[in-house]
């Protein structure tokens, strides 16, 4: 047992040293420079809550802040929805399931910033050619305002996802036990009646991982919001990555920066603990 217990740490010592000196230590550092007035070469002055109190200030952060959330709640809802339908639909009697099985995932194997310029192009030339061809104006300009922006973002984001979120609730579905879903048919249960009571609290666990995934990734969007939108029209769209980005690198106050990004980390991780906590909880009385 002893031989095994040492070969068992040492196996696992280059993850956890790897772990310690890429996460562990930027993070505590960060934390301290968040209490100066560090300008990315120089500690500086130690200068409290100063940058704290500053950040509550800030309206730009504080749009970004509410800009995000808004866009995270809708993205993590339609994600989810397409998600989960994707998954209804390949794991169906059809015989191209495999193949759309690819289709499907093969979006969240493109990179980022490459996302949001074909989405741009997509949204900027061929939705104002189609607008133009037919007559309709809502289809031009595309981008250009806050609201177009945002959907322009939520599709580009749930695209990507769905067919990863999809694979999810896939192992979900093969796993259930095909007995349940037979004698559910042969008592005379319709469709939306064993999706309700049967297929929906068994794949109840999928949805904790899901939401969890999807929530962490909707507030930590950064690259799609750089290549899509830039932030603009007038920084109506910038998320809150892409701010604590601008105020390390543009207004080179690094503090000020990491200050924000403690504040980030702490509420993406309430929120996220709390979402697994919550659903934790509903599979347990299921």
């Amino acid at each position: 047992m002893r031989i095994k217990d040492i070969s068992y740490w040492l196996f696992l010592a280059p993850v956890l040293i790897a772990l310690f000196l890429v996460v562990v230590v930027p993070m505590l550092l960060g934390v301290y420079y968040s209490f100066t007035s560090w300008n990315g070469i120089v500690t500086g002055d130690f200068v409290g809550l100063q940058n704290y109190i500053n950040l509550f200030k800030d309206e730009r952060f504080m749009d970004a802040l509410w800009f995000t959330t808004k866009f995270s709640v809708v993205s993590v809802i339609l994600i989810n929805v397409i998600g989960l339908s994707l998954a209804l639909l390949v794991t169906s009697y059809l015989k191209t399931s495999k193949l759309l099985r690819t289709i499907f995932f093969m979006p969240n194997l493109i990179g980022g910033l490459i996302l949001g310029f074909i989405w741009q192009f997509i949204f900027i030339k061929v939705f104002a050619g189609v607008g133009e061809m037919i007559g309709m104006e809502s289809l031009q300009g595309w981008l250009s305002t806050t609201e177009t922006g945002f959907w322009g973002l939520v599709i580009l984001m749930s695209w990507q996802m769905a067919g990863y979120i999809m694979v999810i609730y896939i192992a979900y579905l093969e796993g259930m036990p095909k007995e349940l879903l037979e004698a559910s048919e042969i008592d005379g249960a319709s469709t939306v009646q064993r999706f309700r009571y049967i297929v929906f609290p068994l794949v109840a666990p999928g949805f904790t991982v899901s939401m969890f995934l999807t929530l962490s990734n909707a507030f930590k969007l950064y690259d799609q919001n750089l290549s899509l939108t830039g932030g603009g029209p007038f920084n109506s769209t910038e998320m809150v990555a892409m701010e604590i980005f601008k105020t390390a690198f543009t207004q080179n106050d690094f503090a000020f920066a990491q200050a924000k990004a403690v504040v980030f980390f702490i509420i993406v991780a309430i929120i996220a603990l709390l979402q697994v906590y919550f659903n934790k909880r509903k599979e347990v009385e299921m």
